[in-house]
C-alpha cells in the first residue's frame, strides 16, 4: 500500500520541475531535457558515431590558401581540417563573460599577433595543436582553432591563454565578488586562464579548486602525449554523451536524472560523485515496464516537434523550412481568430511563436542564418516585447545566438552557431522521389510527358512497325487506363505501332521506363 502511494505521488509530480531523461539502447543513447513536462532539448548518440567536436589534435599544416586566409591541416581524418587565420589568433573573451584581473601589475602584455603573421608562425609542414570547433558538414572538413579550452564541471581551463572570466549570467553582485576573490587566490599556472561557468554560483571554493586540479591533470596528460608522439594525432577525445550530460547539464536547476539502464546509472553516480557527492541522490534508475520515453510522453512530443508545421497553444502555428541559404520560419494566426482586440491576438501569437522558435532551434540543432516572419504589428511597444521575449528564450541556449530587432517588414534575423549537422539531417535522408523538395509531379503531368516522349521516339524511328514496352508506377497506370486510354489508342494508330504498358510498384511515381520490346533497347526519359 505504501509503495503504491509513493508511486502515485511520484507520477503526480512527474511533469513538474527540470528533469533529464536518458534512454540507453544497444544502437543509440537518447537524452531529453524536460521543463515542466515539456521537451526543451534532445540529443542522440549512436554506436559508431564519431563526435570530434571539442577533441584536440596534433596536426600538420598541409597547405596555405592566402586567398581564403586559411590553412588546411592534416589531423589523420578523411578530410583535412580548416583553420582560418582568425582562428589561429589568441581570442578575446566572449561578450557573455566579465574579465577578471588576478593581480595588479602582472606580466607584460604579449606582442599582438595579426592574421599577416600566421603563415610565418605556421608554415607548411609545421605542427600545430588545434581543437575542433565545428564538425564536418557535407563535403567540408571540420573547422578548428588554436584557442584550446578544456571544459570542466564548474570552469573552463584555457591552457594557452592567461585570461580570466566569470559568466555574466551570474547577476548577483555579492556572488560575483565572492567568485572574483576565489579566482584571485586560485593556483593557476602562469600563462593559463580559467572561465567560471554559471553553475559556479553558490558553490564552495574547494569544489572549484578540485575541478581546476582535475583539468590541470587532463592538460598535463595532453602535453605529454603531444611531446612524445608524431602528428597527425588525437591527443584528447571529447567524452561520450553520458559524460557530457553529467558535465554540462547536471546543474542545481535539475531536480532529477532518470535513466533506464542500471550500468549507466552506476557510471553516472560515479562521475557525479567526483565533483558533488550530494548530487548523486538526484540520479535514479527507471525500473517500470513501460518504455521511459513513453512514460514521460517524450515520444509523442518528438513526433510533433519535427513536423514542418508546429502548432501553438493559442491556436496559431509556425512553419519551418530549411533551405541552402537560410532557415525560414513563418508565423500564422491559424485558429487564433475571432477576438475583438486584434492587436492583442497578434501579440499573443507572436509571443508564443518566439517561445516555440527558441525551443525548436535547440531541439532540431538548427544553425546558420534564421529569418522569422512574425505577424505584422503596428505598435513599436509590441515589436520590442516580441524582441525581448526572443532574447530571453534564447539566453539559455548552449550555442551562441545573435538576435536582431524586427525590421520594417516585420522580419527578425538571427544567427545560431552551427557546431554540427542539424538533427533532421542526421535522422532523415533526402527523399529519392522529390529530392528534398516535398513535391512530386502529378499523374496527369507524368502522363502528358510520357505521351510526348513516346511520340518523339516514334517520329525518330526508321522502322515501320514499332513495338514499345512501357513501365510506370501503378498510380500513373491508373491514369493511363481510365482517362488517357483513347488518347493512347489514337497514338498507336497515328504511328502504326504497338504500345504495351505494365505497372511496377518498385518504381517511384515520376520514374518511367521505355524499351524496344523486340531489341530490348532502352530509351532515356
Amino acid at each position: 500500500m505504501l509503495g503504491r502511494l509513493r508511486r502515485a505521488r511520484r507520477d503526480a509530480s512527474s511533469d513538474k520541475g527540470y528533469k533529464i531523461i536518458i534512454n540507453v539502447e544497444k544502437i543509440e543513447t537518447r537524452v531529453a531535457q524536460l521543463q515542466d513536462g515539456q521537451l526543451e532539448d534532445y540529443t542522440i548518440e549512436r554506436v559508431g558515431d564519431e563526435n570530434i567536436i571539442g577533441s584536440i589534435f596534433k596536426g600538420r599544416v598541409k597547405n596555405i590558401d592566402p586567398a581564403l586566409k586559411a590553412m588546411f591541416v592534416d589531423i589523420g581524418k578523411e578530410r583535412n581540417a580548416f583553420l582560418h587565420f582568425w582562428d589561429a589568433i589568441p581570442a578575446a573573451l566572449d561578450n557573455g563573460l566579465e574579465e577578471v584581473r588576478r593581480k595588479k601589475g602582472g606580466k607584460k602584455t604579449p606582442k599582438r599577433i595579426s592574421s599577416k603573421d600566421i603563415p610565418s608562425i605556421y608554415p607548411v609542414g609545421s605542427e600545430v595543436l588545434i581543437q575542433v570547433s565545428k564538425g564536418p558538414i557535407g563535403n567540408k572538413g571540420p573547422r578548428v582553432t588554436t584557442n584550446i579550452s578544456l571544459p570542466g564541471r564548474y570552469m573552463v581551463l584555457m591552457p594557452l591563454n592567461d585570461q580570466f572570466g566569470i559568466s555574466r549570467r551570474i547577476d548577483d553582485p555579492k556572488e560575483r565578488e565572492r567568485l572574483r576573490k576565489i579566482t584571485e587566490k586560485m593556483n593557476v599556472p602562469e600563462g593559463m586562464g580559467v572561465i567560471l561557468r554559471t553553475v559556479c554560483q553558490g558553490q564552495r571554493a574547494r569544489y572549484l579548486i578540485r575541478d581546476l586540479n582535475m583539468l590541470l591533470e587532463q592538460w598535463y596528460a595532453i602535453e605529454e602525449l603531444r611531446q612524445n608522439e608524431k602528428a597527425p594525432l588525437c591527443v584528447f577525445q571529447e567524452p561520450d554523451l553520458i559524460e557530457r550530460t553529467v558535465r554540462d547539464f547536471l546543474t542545481d536547476e535539475v531536480a532529477e536524472v532518470i535513466c533506464d539502464d542500471e550500468e549507466t546509472v552506476k557510471r553516472m553516480i560515479g562521475l557525479v560523485g567526483k565533483v558533488s557527492r550530494r548530487s548523486r541522490k538526484r540520479v535514479h534508475h527507471f525500473t517500470d515496464n513501460q518504455p521511459i520515453f513513453d512514460k514521460f510522453r517524450i515520444e509523442k512530443q518528438l513526433s510533433n516537434a519535427f513536423k514542418r508545421q508546429v502548432w501553438l497553444p493559442c491556436g496559431g502555428y509556425i512553419v519551418i523550412d530549411e533551405t541552402e541559404a537560410l532557415i525560414s520560419i513563418d508565423v500564422n494566426t491559424g485558429r487564433n481568430k475571432g477576438k475583438k482586440n486584434v492587436d492583442k491576438m497578434i501579440l499573443e501569437t507572436n509571443l508564443e511563436s518566439a517561445d516555440e522558435v527558441a525551443r525548436q532551434l535547440r531541439l532540431r540543432n538548427i544553425g546558420g542564418l534564421i529569418v522569422v516572419d512574425f505577424i505584422d504589428m503596428k505598435s513599436r511597444k509590441d515589436q520590442m516585447a516580441v524582441y525581448r521575449r526572443m532574447r530571453e528564450r534564447t539566453d539559455d541556449d548552449k550555442a551562441k545566438i545573435q538576435v536582431l530587432q524586427l525590421s520594417q517588414l516585420g522580419l527578425m534575423e538571427m544567427t545560431r552557431q552551427r557546431l554540427n549537422e542539424s538533427l533532421s539531417t542526421s535522422m532523415y535522408t533526402t527523399c529519392p522521389s522529390c529530392d528534398g523538395s516535398g513535391r512530386i509531379k502529378s499523374a496527369e503531368s507524368i502522363s502528358v510527358e510520357l505521351q510526348r516522349r513516346i511520340s518523339s521516339i516514334l517520329q525518330q524511328s526508321d522502322e515501320e512497325n514499332n513495338n514499345l514496352a512501357v513501365k510506370v508506377h501503378p498510380e500513373v497506370m491508373q491514369r493511363l487506363k481510365t482517362v488517357d486510354g483513347e488518347t493512347l489508342i489514337e497514338l498507336e494508330r497515328r504511328h502504326c505501332c504497338r504500345l504495351t504498358f505494365r505497372s511496377d510498384p518498385a518504381l517511384s511515381r515520376e520514374d518511367v521506363q521505355i524499351t524496344d520490346a523486340d531489341s530490348g533497347r532502352e530509351f532515356g526519359v
